[in-house]
């Protein structure tokens, strides 16, 4: 369960965030999750839920936003966002294809707490 390290070395980059900025909390935490990350989203709910008690996360909100697999095929142009998970351009049906979203886990937002 990897998901595990990976909410630990979030909460301490929110940390260092709000640390640098002279903050006193953290109000919430939104993040983007790739659907090909290979992060379980419940899983990084349930971590965040046990971290967050420990620190300036404490009582914290988590919104995740599960990002969909993105293509750029090679052979037509195409940008596209398939219902499914196959790399093959839904356009022209080429597997020349480079995925182009849907890989990452980024922190997008924090929202932090002065008063």
């Amino acid at each position: 369960m990897h998901e595990f390290s990976i909410v630990s070395a979030l909460i301490d980059q929110c940390e260092k965030l709000a640390k640098q900025h002279q903050a006193k909390g953290i109000a919430r935490v939104a993040v983007k999750i790739g659907a090909l990350s290979g992060v379980e989203p419940q899983l990084v709910k349930t971590a965040f839920d046990t971290f967050r008690e420990d620190g300036m996360c404490q009582g914290a909100e988590l919104e995740m936003d599960v990002a969909p697999l993105e293509l750029d095929c090679k052979a037509c142009g195409a940008h596209s966002v398939p219902d499914e998970i196959a790399y093959l351009c839904p356009v022209c049906h080429s597997r020349d294809i480079k995925v182009s979203g849907g890989e990452e886990m980024l922190l997008m937002q924090l929202e932090l707490i002065y008063d």
